[in-house]
């Protein structure tokens, strides 16, 4: 299967572009998790690769039909449109972990000083 991005790009077609407004209010170009032909591959054919991921739309073609395994987790992604629709499946459905400088749990008694750190001269 050739993965030339012309013909993928008329394997997708779709009349309207696609917008993640929840997950990308900025649009995909301007989030800095796409790269530019990512960015342009999600918005002129999201609309039919969504489809496909939610069965709402049928592939009508062997490019589709792979895409459609790929999804479904029976291939790898071979192919530039395959893997930006996972990395977008992987930025918007997996939680991203957060990690804060804080714990949550509070000291419940301040720590005993140690006087072997501190001299007379510290106390100013």
């Amino acid at each position: 299967m050739s993965n030339d991005i012309s013909l993928l790009r008329q394997a997708f077609v779709s009349q309207r572009q696609f917008y993640d407004d929840q997950n990308f209010p900025r649009g995909f170009g301007r989030s800095g998790n796409f790269t530019l032909l990512e960015a342009s591959i999600l918005e002129q054919h999201g609309v039919v690769l969504k489809g496909l991921y939610n069965k709402t739309l049928e592939p009508q073609n062997e490019i589709q039909e792979q895409f459609f395994a790929v999804v479904s987790g029976n291939q790898e992604p071979t192919n530039a449109i395959e893997r930006a629709w996972i990395k977008y499946l992987k930025l918007t459905t997996c939680k991203a972990k957060f990690h804060t400088l804080f714990g949550r749990s509070k000291i419940s008694s301040p720590a005993p000083q140690n006087p072997d750190y501190y001299s007379e001269s510290d106390s100013l």
